[in-house]
């Protein structure tokens, strides 16, 4: 209904604005405003997907999906199927899908900064959220609503000041996203007696907030932390992810792709991974986004989650240490060897759902060879890469040898000077907001209800068995 009276009122103004010139900025700014809007875009999807929802839930609401098993049950609820997540599908043999959309096929289709150049991640919002490829005009727009969006207010920085500056990384993060909650739309709304038909729509409002304030607030723990506290303003000119390496005060031309690449590839993966199940589980007792995402960031900074990456280069960072740069594949075969003996895993290596190389992995790869191809540290990578599967395969420790996502991020952000590894999980942080935001209005816009599994006891279990055997 909106956009009809948008477009009659265009049509109206197009037919004045011939004899008052006035007009035509006006009419040229409702058409844009009617084509490449994000919100109105949801208004328009969203009752087609609640629909959808309640066609399934009536017609095949009783349809099996699976077996439960006592191995699920104990190990974690892995490969159990019980959650919603339409922005992303990890498939285990090709990897992530956004909206239906591989990595290669992103980095082809969505609008970049450059000819050729990495995709940018406003328009992978876009597509996580409306599951259609934006062009560049609406990525354009999109960019410039979360410049407007990004202004963090003074309290947030205070409140991260009252930490001690050595305080992880990560703490300080959650602690400004928190921060940022009093601001919250959704719980003013909530509190003044919004329908529930409504709530997607303060969520947005918070959403977008959260995803265009968090850089600004993980640049500040950077350079408040590492460069003295001399702060980077935000570059009006610059995207999302270049204005992110920008704050940072990196500004290469490389970098700033590197980072466009580094926070599409990162955004999302799926809904059974830790930050983004906490996220779901904590956002479906109505939770604002804020407090959702900082229940997520929480379990992103966990050693088998998003704090990986910091252990993979610090793992690399002692083997250099100990053999020097110019290892031989000998030397790194004995270093793996010496690091599985001690009874420690090999960081970067294997998934829970993977079971070939990550292709987040291989477009870093990618990335190496074409801008850093003599880099040592890509050098120690790439024979990793060759050495360790077999090993892996040989002494049975994993389903899945392969490298992630994890094993190669910290070598292309060292190469940049960024080279404190303890705060590269920020950078996830960061990256992730998009994925689990996206989804979350969705959660609100399909009304999906508050999660509460069934749990057992160990005698229940032992009981339930002794019975089917």
């Amino acid at each position: 209904m909106v956009f009809h009276r948008s477009v009659s009122l265009l049509s109206k103004l197009r037919s004045r604005s011939v004899q008052q010139p006035g007009l035509l900025n006006t009419v040229r700014w409702l058409q844009a405003s009617s084509e490449v809007d994000i919100r109105s875009q949801l208004k328009e999807l969203i009752p087609e997907q609640q629909e959808r929802i309640k066609k399934l839930k009536s017609e095949h609401g009783k349809v099996q999906l699976g077996s439960i098993t006592v191995d699920m049950v104990l190990g974690g609820m892995r490969g159990m199927t019980g959650l919603l997540w339409e922005t992303s599908l990890l498939d285990p043999e090709e990897g992530i899908r956004f909206r239906g959309l591989s990595i290669p096929e992103c980095q082809k289709l969505l609008p970049a900064a450059k000819p050729r150049g990495q995709p940018l991640p406003e328009g992978l919002l876009w597509l996580l959220l409306t599951g259609k490829v934006p062009t560049k005009e609406q990525v354009d727009a999109l960019s410039e609503e979360l410049r407007r969006r990004a202004t963090v207010p003074d309290h947030v920085y205070k409140t991260i000041d009252a930490l001690p500056v050595n305080a992880h990384p990560m703490t300080q993060f959650t602690t400004g996203v928190m921060a940022l909650q009093v601001q919250s739309e959704f719980q003013k709304a909530y509190e003044k007696g919004i329908h529930k038909s409504q709530y997607w729509e303060p969520t947005f409002e918070d959403s977008l907030n959260l995803i265009a304030r968090v850089p600004v607030v993980a640049a500040y723990i950077y350079r408040r932390m590492y460069k003295n506290g001399e702060v980077i303003p935000m570059d009006v000119s610059l995207d999302y992810g270049g204005n992110f390496a920008h704050m940072l005060g990196y500004d290469s031309p490389a970098m700033l792709e590197l980072m466009r690449l580094y926070v599409t590839i990162h955004s999302d993966h799926e809904g059974g991974n830790v930050s983004a199940h906490t996220a779901h589980l904590v956002g479906s007792a109505l939770s604002d986004p804020y407090l959702s995402f900082a229940a997520a960031l929480n379990g992103l900074a966990g050693p088998l989650h998003g704090l990986a990456n910091q252990e993979v280069f610090l793992w690399i960072k002692s083997m250099i240490q100990e053999w020097g740069e110019n290892m031989t594949e000998e030397d790194l075969e004995a270093f793996v060897y010496k690091t599985l003996e001690s009874g420690k895993v090999i960081p970067g290596f294997g998934h829970g759902v993977l079971r070939k190389t990550d292709p987040r992995y291989m477009c870093q790869r990618e990335f190496a060879l074409k801008y850093l191809p003599g880099d040592p540290l890509f050098r120690l990578v790439s024979l990793l890469y060759e050495i360790v599967p077999p090993i892996l395969l040989e002494l049975g420790k994993v389903k899945n040898p392969w490298p992630n996502v994890d094993a190669h991020s910290g070598v292309l952000l060292s190469y940049y000077g960024l080279t404190e590894a303890r705060y590269f999980t920020v950078l996830f942080g960061v990256s992730r907001s998009i994925g689990i935001c996206s989804q979350l209005i969705w959660d609100r816009a399909l009304g999906l209800p508050l999660e509460r599994p069934k749990s057992v006891t160990m005698e229940w279990l032992e009981n339930h068995c002794k019975k089917a055997a």
